[in-house]
């Protein structure tokens, strides 16, 4: 693991999710820029000192050079944004696996050398968009996809917060320090950070490209550099339209993500606070709710469903899916088809942003 270290957030569900079906040791790791709080990490996970590095540089090195049987296999990126592409590609050059939190990278150009590197070195490559891993977004794909409400004509996604409706960056909060700050979580903030997200989830569960994009973002809060509000209106390539809004100025919501697909003969409609329930409006017909652990879900979406019905499964067992499937990939073992997003749909989750900037500056449509 790169990244993770004492007071980050995202690295310790990463962990929890690795762990959740047994396909994975956790066996080395540099968890910090600082040595003193990576070594301190190390401990606190049990982990052989010597397996424990003061840099990602160090542990590829000392990694590679130990003989197939004890050297690690795969490479987790938990870091900020500015710093995946240094250890992801350097990981792969070396031949190792490479599973990366989003957003891939923080511009195109760096996501465009990703995705060469992938392709050079054969390795596999999955992007942690983990609500694609969520049963009833995948019975939503299987649905949506396989023509159950007919042709797409309106896509709606949005991703509500409001933790960041005051500059608790200024007083030092960990989080919200990093993901305020362009040089480390690039161009995009909240497009960034909840918006990909958003993005990631329309095109994985229609099918559907965005071809063109019309964007406004905006700081409301006023000291702040990245945006913390954007709103975007969508053309797909089939003619369908649609918006994405990401938010964190929202005040009182709390991790608000919503799609809404709506077809010639019927829609769909998931809430993530309430992921147990897909509801399906027919058309000219009563409203159907679909729920994890039953009979009648999609072979696909009951493969990613671990509880018998009626307990709710979320965001750590979305995690989990995504590192199950990679696991599976990597030992050619049979998956779901597009069991994990790739590092190209972390490419295009990156020209997603800055197509969204071009726009807004310039006050126009702007292609995809």
């Amino acid at each position: 693991m790169v990244g993770g270290g004492p007071g980050a957030f995202i690295g310790g569900v990463h962990r929890m999710a690795m762990a959740l079906d047994g396909r994975y040791r956790l066996i080395a790791g540099a968890f910090s820029a600082s040595a003193p709080k990576s070594q301190e990490t190390g401990r606190a996970l049990g982990l052989e000192p010597q397996r424990v590095y003061d840099s990602w540089q160090q542990m590829l090195v000392a990694e590679a050079a130990l003989p197939p049987s004890e050297r690690i296999e795969a490479v987790s990126v938990v870091t900020p944004n500015h710093v995946h592409h240094g250890p992801a590609i350097a990981a792969l050059e070396a031949g190792f696996h490479v599973i990366c939190d989003k957003p891939l990278t923080t511009s195109k150009a760096l996501a465009d050398t990703l995705v060469a590197a992938v392709e050079q070195s054969g390795c596999h490559f999955a992007l942690t968009h983990n609500y694609s891993g969520y049963p009833l977004i995948r019975e939503a794909r299987e649905l949506v996809r396989g023509g159950g409400i007919g042709r797409v004509l309106k896509v709606y996604a949005e991703y509500l917060q409001g933790w960041l409706v005051d500059p608790i960056e200024a007083g030092g909060h960990k989080q919200a320090d990093w993901r305020t700050d362009p040089a480390r979580s690039g161009p995009g903030g909240a497009l960034g950070d909840i918006g990909t997200h958003a993005f990631q989830l329309l095109e994985h569960v229609t099918g559907e490209k965005v071809t063109r994009l019309f964007g406004h973002r905006s700081s409301v809060v006023p000291t702040r550099k990245v945006d913390d509000d954007a709103m975007v209106l969508l053309e797909f390539a089939s003619g369908a339209s649609g918006s994405l809004i990401a938010s964190q100025v929202c005040t009182g919501c709390e991790n608000g993500l919503t799609l809404r697909v709506y077809g010639t003969t019927g829609a769909i409609e998931w809430r993530q606070e309430h992921p147990n329930d897909l509801r399906i409006l027919h058309k000219d017909g009563a409203t159907e709710i679909r729920r994890p652990g039953n009979s009648y879900l999609s072979a696909a979406a009951a493969s990613l469903t671990r509880l018998p019905a009626g307990h709710p499964e979320g965001y750590l067992e979305g995690f989990a899916n995504i590192y199950t499937a990679f696991a599976r990939a990597i030992r050619g073992e049979q998956n779901i088809e597009h069991a994990y997003p790739t590092v190209e749909e972390g490419q295009r989750g990156v020209h997603f942003i800055e197509t969204v900037i071009a726009s807004a500056e310039q006050g126009q449509w702007v292609a995809l």
